[in-house]
């Protein structure tokens, strides 16, 4: 309970402090799929505050209750980290200058990772063993145990983050010196952080679930999902923000051609 409550502070944190830059983008951006995308991504993790809430104060709990509610909570937090993970694919995509064949494998390696990680999660969970509280008016579920395989979707997603931050690695190398698009320099920096951090957290998660029993484990897990779902849409609003200074009279919507290297043509 306590890692929650903490998480929700964190998030609420970071919900206040960016509250201007993002009424700015909701208010004057188009409507789009990456606004959509945004939209969901910056506020499941709401959702998942919501039902873990009521899964630690739910009144009348039995096994089959319980276990419902923890189905909807893991499938909020699948959204959101596949939501995290579309925006990181869209920067790198943009980053290689629209490489269908960069796309294609990104994509395959995504929907691999995505069908995998449901199985896993889903038949780990569905066995999952709660417990009531035996003392008297302490309600909610409790889970006393849960499966090491919990550690396969955090090892799946290491290793599309680690193929994704080598393709923005190998990106900037052969690149650095061929552009001077400002725009194309946040996105790669962006890029290298948000993996950075993914690459420590699914490191973390896959030792501990191994290593640890699941009432430790299980704190890092959705821990992860929120500090992605924060870094990618606060990378989000700030390359938005990044475009619309550069020039007020652009489209409101940020080109990805833009942002891939171009040197036959003058850089913006």
């Amino acid at each position: 309970m306590f890692i929650y409550t903490s998480m929700a502070t964190f998030w609420t944190y970071d919900y206040v402090c960016s509250i201007s830059e993002e009424g700015i983008f909701l208010l004057y951006s188009r409507w789009n799929r990456v606004k959509f995308l945004y939209v969901v991504t910056r506020y499941v993790p709401f959702l998942l505050f919501v039902a873990h809430l009521y899964l630690n104060f739910v009144p009348d709990e039995t096994s089959s209750t319980c276990q419902i509610i923890n189905n909807i909570c893991s499938t909020f937090s699948l959204i959101s980290i596949v939501c995290s993970e579309c925006f990181l694919i869209l920067r790198t995509y943009a980053l290689w200058n629209n490489n269908k064949v960069v796309l294609t494998v990104m994509l395959s390696t995504f929907a691999a990772v995505i069908v995998g990680s449901i199985v896993a999660l889903f038949s780990a969970t569905a066995t999952a063993p709660f417990e009531t509280s035996p003392i008297p008016g302490i309600t909610g579920c409790y889970q006393s145990s849960g499966s090491v395989r919990l550690f396969v979707p955090f090892l799946l997603l290491f290793g599309l983050e680690l193929m994704l931050i080598s393709l923005t690695l190998t990106c900037a190398i052969r690149n650095w010196c061929a552009t001077n698009n400002r725009l194309y320099v946040v996105v790669l920096k962006h890029n290298v952080l948000y993996y950075a951090c993914g690459l420590f957290f699914s490191t973390i998660n896959i030792l501990t679930s191994l290593l640890l029993d699941y009432a430790y484990s299980g704190m890092f897990q959705d821990f992860q999902f929120i500090i992605h779902a924060i870094l990618a849409t606060r990378m989000h609003l700030h390359l938005w923000h990044a475009d619309h200074n550069r020039d007020c009279n652009a489209s409101d919507s940020i080109s990805l051609s833009q942002l891939a290297p171009a040197p036959y043509i003058e850089s913006a």
